[in-house]
């Protein structure tokens, strides 16, 4: 039986989605027996191009990024976003709201001249991408019920609900019933609702979840905290996932 090829790769990032693959440890073990990695920089030294599925996490955020990326495009049959910054831009898309010449001075100093770079942007505003894994670090479960689903041709979809599903599951109080804004009811699931659950408010880094639920979040946190989507909108903009564009 031919084992399907998979690599991981990373642009504009601080890589720790990949290392959330390393850190599966005994269940990246199962995997490998059904699957061969032939690219992966920070688990590897040999390469190969020779590729069935790529993981790529990171923004496009350099003209060597939109290089890298169109090269994956290429080399992959199938090409998966993992991560905040693969998916929406991640924190990289912040130097986007800011003047060109002040983030790259306080970047690179004296030195700012010799590192070329353009607006933070998403992987899919670049090239197709098959699949996108969010969240920051994207969540590895999710890595790996996707892995195995695409190994047995099922298809693979995100959750199409909120984080206040999961949240309600696990009986949290919500936090908006503490007077703080919480971006739970815009954002997409599939974290289990870890950041609620451990006391601190969603920050939006799975991305925004469908139109009609967020029409849905928009008139419930109106009518029942006095709080306009506008406002928990532009809280989106950490990762990327909201740059200002018109309410649906």
């Amino acid at each position: 039986m031919i084992k399907p090829k998979i690599a991981i790769f990373s642009l504009t990032s601080c890589e720790g989605c990949s290392l959330a693959i390393l850190e599966l440890e005994d269940q990246l073990l199962d995997i490998l027996g059904a699957v061969e990695i032939v690219n992966f920089r920070e688990g590897m030294t040999e390469r190969s191009w020779d590729i069935d599925i790529g993981f790529v996490d990171g923004a496009v955020s350099t003209p060597e990024d939109e290089k890298e990326i169109k090269h994956f495009r290429e080399h992959c049959k199938v090409l998966v976003a993992i991560g905040a910054c693969a998916c929406l831009g991640g924190l990289n898309t912040l130097k986007n709201h800011q003047d060109e010449a002040d983030y790259r001075k306080y970047v690179y100093g004296k030195r700012a001249e010799w590192f070329p770079n353009v607006p933070a942007v998403p992987l899919s505003a670049v090239v197709n991408i098959d699949y996108e894994l969010p969240g920051c670090p994207m969540v590895k479960e999710e890595f790996l019920t996707f892995v195995k689903c695409i190994l047995a041709g099922r298809t693979w979809r995100l959750p199409d609900h909120a984080v206040c599903v999961e949240c309600k599951k696990k009986e949290n109080l919500c936090l908006y019933e503490k007077g703080e804004i919480c971006l739970g009811p815009a954002t997409r699931a599939g974290c289990d609702a870890i950041c609620p659950t451990f006391g601190a408010k969603c920050e939006g880094c799975r991305g925004l979840v469908g139109e009609e639920q967020l029409k849905a979040a928009g008139v419930n946190l109106r009518e029942q905290y006095d709080v306009a989507l506008e406002d928990v909108l532009a809280d989106f903009r950490m990762f990327g996932a909201y740059q200002g564009k018109a309410l649906p």
